[in-house]
């Protein structure tokens, strides 16, 4: 098995975009990249723990690539936007690949540049090595699941599936 790590802005609406997919066997929101071990969620949302909200992937590199798993990345999040995604604004949901090895982050460096060179905005989206893992809180993971009705509720006022259609309508 290998690992995937993606900041999308918030967990929740990364998490049901990769849960179903051929190849894929798990899905943990979390939080990566900052300087406080064991950070909680109201840590993070204050934005000073360094850390984003991401979402780390298991899957059989035998079933699916990491090169698709970088396209559904690519189509879930708006990369010309480096503070924040949609409706949560702040370092804490900024999108970005964390690679875990050197192949990944030459993958991860060539897909940015396949997307620069379909749109004219620069990407904002980093690239960085996977640091420490600290998954979410219980009550976060599959959220889309367990809450329908709020998940329901944000995913449809977040602003999200205006702004993808509005960026991929004729990519």
């Amino acid at each position: 098995m290998s690992f995937a790590t993606f900041a999308g802005g918030c967990f929740w609406c990364m998490e049901p975009e990769f849960y179903s997919v051929p190849g894929v066997t798990k899905v943990i929101c979390g939080y990566i990249g900052g300087h406080v071990v064991n950070p909680t969620y109201e840590q993070v949302c204050q934005g000073t723990t360094g850390h984003v909200e991401a979402i780390q992937i298991t899957y059989d590199k035998d079933k699916i690539t990491y090169e698709k798993l970088l396209d559904i990345f690519w189509k879930n999040i708006d990369p010309f936007d480096g503070y924040g995604q949609f409706v949560d604004k702040g370092t804490q949901y900024q999108a970005g690949i964390f690679f875990h090895d050197n192949n990944q982050k030459v993958l991860a460096e060539l897909s940015r540049e396949k997307i620069q060179k379909i749109f004219t905005q620069p990407v904002a989206s980093f690239i960085k090595p996977a640091t420490a893992f600290y998954p979410a809180e219980d009550y976060h993971q599959e959220f889309f699941i367990k809450s329908r009705e709020r998940y329901k509720q944000y995913s449809t006022n977040n602003g999200r599936k205006m702004r993808l259609q509005e960026i991929w309508k004729e990519k």
